[in-house]
Protein backbone atom coordinates (compact mmCIF):
# COMPACT_ATOMS: atom_id res chain seq x y z
CA UNK A 1 0.00 0.00 0.00
CA UNK A 2 1.60 3.84 -1.00
CA UNK A 3 1.97 6.09 1.65
CA UNK A 4 -0.41 9.07 1.69
CA UNK A 5 0.82 12.41 2.00
CA UNK A 6 -0.07 14.94 4.73
CA UNK A 7 -0.09 18.59 5.54
CA UNK A 8 -0.52 19.63 8.92
CA UNK A 9 -1.97 22.87 9.70
CA UNK A 10 -1.47 24.19 12.89
CA UNK A 11 1.93 22.14 13.79
CA UNK A 12 3.37 23.90 16.65
CA UNK A 13 0.35 23.56 19.07
CA UNK A 14 0.06 21.06 21.87
CA UNK A 15 -1.94 19.22 19.88
CA UNK A 16 -0.42 19.57 16.26
CA UNK A 17 2.99 18.25 18.58
CA UNK A 18 0.81 15.49 19.74
CA UNK A 19 -0.63 14.81 16.33
CA UNK A 20 3.09 14.79 14.41
CA UNK A 21 4.68 12.10 17.47
CA UNK A 22 1.82 10.13 16.27
CA UNK A 23 1.95 10.16 12.45
CA UNK A 24 5.91 9.72 12.42
CA UNK A 25 5.10 6.18 13.73
CA UNK A 26 2.70 5.71 10.96
CA UNK A 27 3.39 2.67 8.41
CA UNK A 28 1.06 4.75 5.93
CA UNK A 29 1.51 8.14 5.69
CA UNK A 30 4.14 10.57 4.88
CA UNK A 31 4.64 14.28 6.13
CA UNK A 32 4.99 16.29 3.30
CA UNK A 33 4.34 19.92 5.21
CA UNK A 34 4.14 21.44 8.49
CA UNK A 35 2.40 24.93 8.52
CA UNK A 36 2.48 27.81 10.87
CA UNK A 37 1.92 31.39 11.15
CA UNK A 38 4.65 32.72 13.94
CA UNK A 39 6.70 29.62 13.18
CA UNK A 40 7.85 30.21 9.83
CA UNK A 41 11.49 28.63 8.83
CA UNK A 42 11.90 27.19 12.68
CA UNK A 43 12.33 23.19 12.74
CA UNK A 44 10.03 21.23 15.19
CA UNK A 45 12.48 20.75 17.27
CA UNK A 46 12.33 24.27 18.47
CA UNK A 47 9.44 23.34 20.27
CA UNK A 48 9.57 19.45 21.08
CA UNK A 49 13.20 18.47 21.49
CA UNK A 50 11.73 14.39 21.38
CA UNK A 51 11.20 15.08 17.59
CA UNK A 52 15.13 16.21 16.91
CA UNK A 53 15.94 12.43 15.03
CA UNK A 54 12.88 12.05 12.75
CA UNK A 55 13.38 14.17 9.36
CA UNK A 56 10.49 16.48 9.21
CA UNK A 57 10.15 19.45 6.89
CA UNK A 58 10.54 23.11 8.52
CA UNK A 59 7.37 25.04 8.70
CA UNK A 60 6.12 26.87 6.13
CA UNK A 61 3.09 29.28 5.79
CA UNK A 62 0.28 27.63 4.13
CA UNK A 63 -0.54 27.62 0.36
CA UNK A 64 -3.33 26.48 -1.38
CA UNK A 65 -1.37 25.24 -3.98
CA UNK A 66 0.05 22.36 -1.47
CA UNK A 67 -3.12 20.69 -1.66
CA UNK A 68 -1.96 19.51 -5.58
CA UNK A 69 0.76 17.58 -4.13
CA UNK A 70 -1.02 15.83 -0.56
CA UNK A 71 -4.11 13.33 0.26
CA UNK A 72 -5.01 14.52 3.91
CA UNK A 73 -4.74 17.74 5.41
CA UNK A 74 -4.92 17.86 9.50
CA UNK A 75 -5.99 21.25 10.75
CA UNK A 76 -5.15 22.25 14.14
CA UNK A 77 -6.10 25.69 13.93
CA UNK A 78 -7.88 28.77 16.00
CA UNK A 79 -11.81 28.15 15.05
CA UNK A 80 -12.67 29.57 11.95
CA UNK A 81 -9.40 28.66 10.09
CA UNK A 82 -10.18 25.09 8.05
CA UNK A 83 -13.31 26.45 7.50
CA UNK A 84 -11.56 28.90 4.79
CA UNK A 85 -8.82 25.80 3.94
CA UNK A 86 -12.33 23.72 3.14
CA UNK A 87 -13.09 25.72 0.06
CA UNK A 88 -9.71 25.20 -1.47
CA UNK A 89 -9.95 21.06 -1.25
CA UNK A 90 -9.88 19.21 -4.40
CA UNK A 91 -11.46 15.82 -5.26
CA UNK A 92 -8.20 13.99 -4.07
CA UNK A 93 -8.31 15.98 -0.39
CA UNK A 94 -9.14 14.69 2.71
CA UNK A 95 -9.41 17.35 5.53
CA UNK A 96 -9.43 16.03 9.13
CA UNK A 97 -10.13 19.25 11.36
CA UNK A 98 -9.47 18.99 14.88
CA UNK A 99 -11.15 22.32 15.45
CA UNK A 100 -14.99 22.97 16.03
CA UNK A 101 -15.34 24.12 12.28
CA UNK A 102 -17.52 21.22 11.47
CA UNK A 103 -18.75 19.92 14.27
CA UNK A 104 -21.80 21.68 14.42
CA UNK A 105 -24.78 20.56 12.46
CA UNK A 106 -26.69 24.19 11.72
CA UNK A 107 -25.17 27.66 11.33
CA UNK A 108 -27.09 29.35 13.16
CA UNK A 109 -25.70 27.25 16.06
CA UNK A 110 -22.23 27.88 15.12
CA UNK A 111 -22.92 31.83 15.17
CA UNK A 112 -24.62 31.56 18.55
CA UNK A 113 -21.36 29.42 20.88
CA UNK A 114 -18.32 30.69 18.29
CA UNK A 115 -19.77 34.43 17.33
CA UNK A 116 -18.46 34.67 14.29
CA UNK A 117 -20.15 33.95 10.84
CA UNK A 118 -19.58 30.27 9.19
CA UNK A 119 -18.66 30.80 5.81
CA UNK A 120 -18.38 27.60 4.23
CA UNK A 121 -21.89 26.43 5.07
CA UNK A 122 -21.96 24.32 1.52
CA UNK A 123 -19.36 22.16 3.60
CA UNK A 124 -21.25 21.72 6.51
CA UNK A 125 -23.34 19.00 4.35
CA UNK A 126 -20.32 17.50 3.15
CA UNK A 127 -18.69 16.87 6.51
CA UNK A 128 -19.39 14.17 9.37
CA UNK A 129 -19.11 14.94 13.12
CA UNK A 130 -16.79 11.65 14.03
CA UNK A 131 -16.90 10.21 16.71
CA UNK A 132 -15.18 6.84 15.78
CA UNK A 133 -16.55 4.41 18.22
CA UNK A 134 -20.18 5.78 17.39
CA UNK A 135 -19.72 7.12 14.29
CA UNK A 136 -17.71 4.15 12.58
CA UNK A 137 -17.69 3.51 9.10
CA UNK A 138 -20.00 6.18 7.97
CA UNK A 139 -16.55 7.92 8.07
CA UNK A 140 -15.60 6.90 4.78
CA UNK A 141 -18.08 8.51 2.89
CA UNK A 142 -16.83 11.91 4.06
CA UNK A 143 -14.13 13.72 2.56
CA UNK A 144 -14.47 16.79 5.38
CA UNK A 145 -14.43 14.81 8.92
CA UNK A 146 -14.65 16.70 12.39
CA UNK A 147 -13.28 15.52 15.12
CA UNK A 148 -15.20 16.11 18.79
CA UNK A 149 -13.99 18.07 21.55
CA UNK A 150 -12.24 16.94 24.02
CA UNK A 151 -14.57 17.47 27.02
CA UNK A 152 -17.63 15.79 24.57
CA UNK A 153 -15.14 13.21 23.81
CA UNK A 154 -15.01 12.01 27.22
CA UNK A 155 -19.02 12.72 27.77
CA UNK A 156 -20.13 11.07 24.98
CA UNK A 157 -18.91 7.94 25.04
CA UNK A 158 -20.55 6.68 28.09
CA UNK A 159 -23.56 8.72 28.18
CA UNK A 160 -24.59 7.74 24.28
CA UNK A 161 -25.25 4.01 24.75
CA UNK A 162 -26.94 4.61 27.87
CA UNK A 163 -29.14 7.39 26.21
CA UNK A 164 -29.80 4.84 23.28
CA UNK A 165 -31.19 2.39 25.74
CA UNK A 166 -33.41 4.43 27.61
CA UNK A 167 -31.87 3.48 31.19
CA UNK A 168 -31.45 6.73 32.82
CA UNK A 169 -33.76 9.98 33.07
CA UNK A 170 -33.34 12.61 30.68
CA UNK A 171 -34.00 15.39 32.29
CA UNK A 172 -31.47 16.04 35.11
CA UNK A 173 -27.84 14.94 33.96
CA UNK A 174 -25.62 16.64 35.76
CA UNK A 175 -21.51 16.99 34.14
CA UNK A 176 -18.47 17.57 36.08
CA UNK A 177 -15.11 17.52 34.16
CA UNK A 178 -11.71 18.75 35.09
CA UNK A 179 -8.92 19.70 32.62
CA UNK A 180 -5.27 19.59 32.21
CA UNK A 181 -4.47 23.12 31.12
CA UNK A 182 -2.87 22.19 28.00
CA UNK A 183 -6.36 22.14 26.84
CA UNK A 184 -6.03 25.72 26.65
CA UNK A 185 -3.58 25.62 23.91
CA UNK A 186 0.19 27.26 24.18
CA UNK A 187 -1.99 30.63 24.96
CA UNK A 188 -2.92 29.79 28.49
CA UNK A 189 -0.10 31.04 30.42
CA UNK A 190 -1.22 34.43 29.15
CA UNK A 191 -4.84 33.92 29.05
CA UNK A 192 -4.87 32.79 32.64
CA UNK A 193 -1.89 34.98 34.24
CA UNK A 194 -3.47 35.76 37.43
CA UNK A 195 -4.29 32.40 37.95
CA UNK A 196 -1.40 29.87 39.44
CA UNK A 197 -2.01 26.67 37.29
CA UNK A 198 -0.01 24.97 38.66
CA UNK A 199 -1.62 24.95 42.23
CA UNK A 200 -5.50 25.77 41.62
CA UNK A 201 -8.22 24.42 40.06
CA UNK A 202 -10.79 26.88 38.37
CA UNK A 203 -14.37 26.33 36.97
CA UNK A 204 -14.79 28.26 34.08
CA UNK A 205 -17.40 28.81 30.81
CA UNK A 206 -20.66 27.87 33.67
CA UNK A 207 -23.54 27.23 32.58
CA UNK A 208 -22.53 28.52 28.71
CA UNK A 209 -19.19 27.09 27.22
CA UNK A 210 -19.34 25.98 23.48
CA UNK A 211 -19.22 22.69 24.22
CA UNK A 212 -22.65 22.35 25.58
CA UNK A 213 -23.79 22.47 21.93
CA UNK A 214 -21.42 19.62 20.83
CA UNK A 215 -22.64 17.58 23.48
CA UNK A 216 -26.61 18.20 23.25
CA UNK A 217 -26.22 18.28 19.18
CA UNK A 218 -25.04 14.52 19.63
CA UNK A 219 -27.04 13.52 23.09
CA UNK A 220 -30.48 14.61 20.87
CA UNK A 221 -29.16 12.28 18.28
CA UNK A 222 -29.99 9.36 20.40
CA UNK A 223 -33.01 10.63 22.34
CA UNK A 224 -36.69 10.59 21.22
CA UNK A 225 -36.68 13.51 23.90
CA UNK A 226 -34.71 16.28 24.45
CA UNK A 227 -31.93 15.97 27.10
CA UNK A 228 -31.27 18.09 29.55
CA UNK A 229 -27.83 18.41 31.63
CA UNK A 230 -25.85 21.15 33.11
CA UNK A 231 -22.07 20.69 32.38
CA UNK A 232 -19.20 22.44 34.05
CA UNK A 233 -15.44 22.23 32.94
CA UNK A 234 -12.70 23.19 35.16
CA UNK A 235 -9.02 23.88 34.57
CA UNK A 236 -6.28 21.49 37.33
CA UNK A 237 -3.22 21.48 37.54
CA UNK A 238 -2.05 19.33 35.75
CA UNK A 239 -0.60 19.51 32.14
CA UNK A 240 -3.06 16.58 30.56
CA UNK A 241 -5.72 14.84 30.69
CA UNK A 242 -9.67 14.70 31.08
CA UNK A 243 -11.94 13.25 33.97
CA UNK A 244 -15.42 13.85 33.54
CA UNK A 245 -17.96 12.86 36.44
CA UNK A 246 -20.96 12.57 35.41
CA UNK A 247 -24.31 12.37 37.86
CA UNK A 248 -27.58 10.44 36.68
CA UNK A 249 -31.01 9.08 37.58
CA UNK A 250 -31.67 5.73 36.50
CA UNK A 251 -35.11 5.07 35.39
CA UNK A 252 -37.62 2.90 37.26
CA UNK A 253 -36.31 -0.68 36.76
CA UNK A 254 -33.03 -0.58 36.18
CA UNK A 255 -29.95 -1.04 38.30
CA UNK A 256 -26.08 0.05 38.13
CA UNK A 257 -25.71 -3.75 36.55
CA UNK A 258 -28.04 -2.85 33.72
CA UNK A 259 -25.78 0.67 32.82
CA UNK A 260 -22.65 -1.20 33.19
CA UNK A 261 -23.70 -4.26 30.86
CA UNK A 262 -25.03 -1.87 28.12
CA UNK A 263 -21.84 -0.49 27.86
CA UNK A 264 -19.78 -3.74 27.80
CA UNK A 265 -21.66 -4.78 24.86
CA UNK A 266 -21.64 -1.68 23.17
CA UNK A 267 -17.81 -1.15 23.49
CA UNK A 268 -17.13 -5.10 23.47
CA UNK A 269 -15.33 -4.62 19.80
CA UNK A 270 -13.78 -1.29 20.64
CA UNK A 271 -10.32 -1.34 21.38
CA UNK A 272 -9.85 2.64 22.47
CA UNK A 273 -12.59 1.86 25.33
CA UNK A 274 -12.50 0.30 27.90
CA UNK A 275 -15.49 -0.28 30.53
CA UNK A 276 -13.98 -1.21 34.49
CA UNK A 277 -15.78 -2.90 37.15
CA UNK A 278 -18.57 -1.62 39.33
CA UNK A 279 -17.26 1.29 41.58
CA UNK A 280 -13.93 1.60 39.55
CA UNK A 281 -12.12 4.76 40.52
CA UNK A 282 -10.97 5.59 37.16
CA UNK A 283 -7.91 8.39 37.02
CA UNK A 284 -6.05 10.53 34.66
CA UNK A 285 -3.59 8.61 35.17
CA UNK A 286 -4.57 5.21 34.21
CA UNK A 287 -4.78 6.98 30.46
CA UNK A 288 -2.31 9.51 29.90
CA UNK A 289 -0.26 9.01 26.66
CA UNK A 290 -3.03 6.73 24.99
CA UNK A 291 -5.66 6.81 23.18
CA UNK A 292 -7.82 5.16 26.14
CA UNK A 293 -10.75 5.78 27.34
CA UNK A 294 -11.75 4.15 30.72
CA UNK A 295 -15.22 4.32 31.87
CA UNK A 296 -16.70 3.27 35.27
CA UNK A 297 -20.34 3.49 37.06
CA UNK A 298 -20.23 4.24 40.70
CA UNK A 299 -22.95 3.40 43.55
CA UNK A 300 -24.04 6.27 45.49
CA UNK A 301 -26.36 6.32 48.94
CA UNK A 302 -29.23 6.65 46.53
CA UNK A 303 -30.55 3.02 44.78
CA UNK A 304 -31.59 5.42 41.92
CA UNK A 305 -28.34 7.38 41.58
CA UNK A 306 -25.49 6.80 39.91
CA UNK A 307 -21.95 8.34 39.21
CA UNK A 308 -19.93 7.32 36.00
CA UNK A 309 -16.31 8.48 35.83
CA UNK A 310 -14.51 8.76 32.25
CA UNK A 311 -11.07 9.48 31.58
CA UNK A 312 -9.01 10.55 28.82
CA UNK A 313 -5.85 12.23 27.38
CA UNK A 314 -7.36 15.34 26.14
CA UNK A 315 -4.51 16.01 23.70
CA UNK A 316 -4.72 12.03 22.36
CA UNK A 317 -8.16 10.85 22.48
CA UNK A 318 -9.55 14.31 22.83
CA UNK A 319 -7.38 15.62 20.29
CA UNK A 320 -4.15 13.93 17.74
CA UNK A 321 -4.98 10.17 18.44
CA UNK A 322 -8.98 10.11 17.44
CA UNK A 323 -7.95 12.32 14.49
CA UNK A 324 -5.98 9.57 13.36
CA UNK A 325 -8.38 6.71 14.69
CA UNK A 326 -10.78 8.84 11.96
CA UNK A 327 -8.23 8.75 9.30
CA UNK A 328 -7.95 5.54 9.86
CA UNK A 329 -11.37 4.40 9.20
CA UNK A 330 -11.70 6.44 6.54
CA UNK A 331 -8.64 5.11 4.72
CA UNK A 332 -9.17 1.27 5.80
CA UNK A 333 -6.41 1.14 7.99
CA UNK A 334 -6.70 -0.71 10.84
CA UNK A 335 -7.90 1.84 13.77
CA UNK A 336 -4.88 0.89 15.80
CA UNK A 337 -2.68 2.27 13.33
CA UNK A 338 -0.05 4.66 14.89
CA UNK A 339 -1.82 4.48 17.89
CA UNK A 340 -0.71 1.43 19.54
Amino acid sequence: MRKLTALIAGSTGYIGIELIKLLVKHKYIDIKYLCGNTSIGKKLTFYDKSLNLKKLPRIVKFNRKYLTNVDIIFTALPNGEAQKISKYLLKKNVLVDLAADFRLKKVSEYFKWYKKKHIAPKNIKKSIYALPEITGKKIKEFDIIGCPGCYPTSVLLPLIPIIKMNVIKKDNILIDSKSGYSGAGRGVHKKYKKKNLYESLSAYGVGFHRHNSEISQELNNFSKSDIKFVFTPHLSPMFRGILSTIYVDLKKGNSINDVLSILKKFYKKHIFVKIMKKNSLVSTNDVINSNMCKISACETKYKNKIVILSAIDNLIKGGAGQAIQNMNIRFNFKQTEGLK
